[in-house]
């Protein structure tokens, strides 16, 4: 994945919102005015959550893995918001229950089989409740950086 853009710029510490749609949006408008998302990316992106929940309530802090269509991203990124408080999401694979999330990853990837593997690779976060905490708890944008280039191996440009 050495053409995925992650840096400080597309990390969002102590971000409100009142629902799932606040928050995508927000983080969404972000990459547009980045000029790594088309502005169709928002609506696409708030239309698959709500047909294709992505809540997952994993051991202590629960997470949200928006995403949608490639056709909708210039370029390969990552968004990751952290949640001031917590939002329902819907939970994957269970549309009838939500999930409070803290931790939000906002994929945008330009080939499926790209999102596929980093979807693995941020399954291994999902499952280290210490990495969770802290990211939850994480003060600096730097920080973040950091470890989750540690723990998904991200090349960056």
């Amino acid at each position: 994945m050495s053409d995925l853009y992650f840096d400080e710029s597309v990390i969002h510490l102590n971000l409100e919102g009142d629902t799932k749609e606040d928050v995508l949006t927000e983080m969404g408008r972000h990459l547009v005015s980045k000029g790594l998302v088309k502005e169709s990316f928002i609506n696409a992106i708030i239309a698959r959550e709500g047909e294709f929940p992505t809540g997952l309530p994993t051991a202590g802090i629960a997470v949200a893995i928006p995403h949608t269509d490639v056709e909708h991203v210039n370029r390969k990124t990552i968004s990751v918001g952290v949640l001031k408080n917590a939002v329902d999401f819907g939970v994957m694979g269970d549309d009838s229950k939500t999930t409070p999330v803290r931790l939000v990853f906002m994929l945008a990837m330009d080939e499926a089989h790209a999102q596929l593997s980093l979807l693995q690779s941020l399954s291994n976060i999902f499952q280290d409740e210490d990495t969770l905490k802290s990211l939850v708890e994480a003060k600096d944008k730097t920080n973040i950086k950091q470890l989750l280039e540690e723990k998904l191996s991200l090349i960056t440009l």
